[in-house]
This record gives structure tokens, sequence and C-alpha cells, in this order.
């Protein structure tokens, strides 16, 4: 995969120590940021699509965002969390690009970077564990204020710490599956690049250079999905990453990915993730 480093522009929402006796219990959990874990204490464990992980001292986790997953907590677990996202405005999305070890053996200099990360931004600690019940809009919003507003060598050294440790998870990275068509692949990219438009089936099989009912069929079988379920996904997962890391209504995060009826924007946010997008927003 041509990657470059400049085009990696890892972004930091949360950060902290959590320390809990037998209370890091939540359910069927759901982020559009990535979750990296420092064990320091104990062990729980993490309920993950490919079966259940024990999570140790003195290792790292790696927990990809949209990934549906339970912690179960039985006993004193202490650990450093640290909730990144890709910068919105970038056109690769890299971190979904590449499939991660969820696990790795950590050393005292990843300690070190977690302790001198939570240092340097005291205010992105979350006031509570609860996914759930994160303190809502308004503090989160102050909070990213908070991190814009820091001085700029803090940023330059947030940015140079999330890059070392995510070095060691990308040492072990695999460059997930290519599609089979190289044809159905060009659209993807094209899709990811463009969900602030209105995306046209007609251009995405000019791009394939086919017709539409043969570019449709191509890209159901390559996906398993309609192209037009995909961009929706697509769109929404943008948007509870925009609901989450802007300050903008609904309504202008709606247009922002060219969906002009505002009300079936809000129907199809729901049918995909379960709740609206003002739900979604309060649980964040």
């Amino acid at each position: 995969m041509n990657l470059q480093v400049e085009q990696l522009h890892p972004l930091v929402l949360n950060v902290g120590l959590a320390i809990h006796n037998a209370d890091w219990n939540w359910k069927n959990v759901n982020s559009p940021f990535t979750r990296l874990y420092y064990v320091t204490e104990g062990t729980a464990q993490i309920e993950l699509p490919d079966g259940i992980h024990t999570l140790y001292p003195n290792h790292m986790y790696f927990v990809p965002a949209f990934t549906v997953h339970t912690n179960i907590c039985h006993s004193h677990f202490v650990h450093y969390y640290l909730h990144i996202y890709e910068d919105h405005y970038s056109e690769n999305d890299w971190l979904e690009c590449w499939e991660f070890p969820i696990e790795i053996e950590a050393g005292p200099l990843d300690l070190a970077l977690f302790q001198r990360l939570c240092e340097i931004n005291p205010h992105m600690m979350l006031p509570k564990s609860d996914p759930t019940t994160y303190d809502n809009n308004p503090t989160l919003m102050r909070n990213l204020l908070k991190n814009r507003q820091r001085a700029f060598c803090d940023k330059v050294e947030s940015r140079g710490i999330v890059l070392q440790l995510l070095s060691h998870f990308l040492k072990h990275a695999q460059p997930k599956i290519e599609m089979e068509d190289n044809r159905i692949a060009k659209t993807v990219i094209y899709i990811r690049k463009h969900l602030n438009e209105t995306i046209e089936l007609e251009k995405l099989a000019e791009i394939a250079c086919l017709s539409k009912d043969h570019f449709i069929r191509l890209f159901k079988k390559e996906l398993g999905n309609t192209p037009l379920q995909y961009i929706n996904q697509k769109k929404i997962e943008k948007a509870q990453l925009l609901l989450v890391t802007e300050d903008l209504t609904v309504k202008e995060i709606a247009f922002q990915l060219a969906f002009e009826d505002y009300s079936y924007f809000n129907r199809l946010f729901k049918k995909i993730t379960g709740v609206t997008p003002q739900e979604y927003r309060r649980l964040y």
C-alpha cells in the first residue's frame, strides 16, 4: 500500500487513566473513533467480533472505529485509554486501510508516552468511563475547543506521541484484502473521497467502464452491499464522527454530506445506528 507519512493525521479525542473495580462492564459499544489501551494493573476482557480477548498488564490493545464490542471486568483493573480519529478533511482514511493486531506487548517507553500525553492534555480526560454517560455535547465541545486552542508545541508533541504509539501496531499490521475487481476498487476510492457530494450511480459506472446494471451486480458481489447501501453507510459513519467532533447542527451535518432531504437523513441515520442523530450526540 503506497501510503506516505504526510498522509497520517491522527487527532486525539480523549486520553486519561481509568481505575476500575469490577465496574468496567459496557455492552455493545460502537464508537466512531479508534481506541488504544495500555493496561497497568489487573485484567479484564473485551468481546470483539472474532471472540473474547483477555487484557493483561504491560500490553497495548487496539479497537478499530465502528467495531461493536463488549467490556467485561470482574476485578481490579487499571488502564490508560486513548481515543483517536482521522481528520475528516483528509482524503485518505488510513486507519480504515489496515488490519491492526488487537494486542501487542508494550514497554516502559510506551507507558511513559501515555503518561506524558495525559500530562499535556489534562482536559481531555473523560469525566466518566461509561460510554453511555460521556458528559454529552456541551462538555465535549468545550473540550474540543480547548484542544484546538492548545499551545502549538503541545499539539506537535501530542501528534508525535500518537504516531509513536501507532507505529508499534503498524509494524504488525497488514493491508486489508484488496478487492479482486480493480474496477470496483476504483469506485470505492471515489466514494470515500466524495462523501460530501451527491454520488450518482451513473458516474460510478462510468469510472468502472461498465453499464449501470452490470456495475451494480459486480459491486454487490464484491462488497455484499449495493452501491447505494455502501454510500449511505459511509456517509452515516462520517456523520457519526462529525456529531462527536464538530460543533455543527444536525441539519448542517446533513447538508454537508449532500443530504438535501433532512427528514430522510434522520430516518437513514436511525435505520443504520438504531438512534436518531440527536440521541447519538447525547450519548457521546
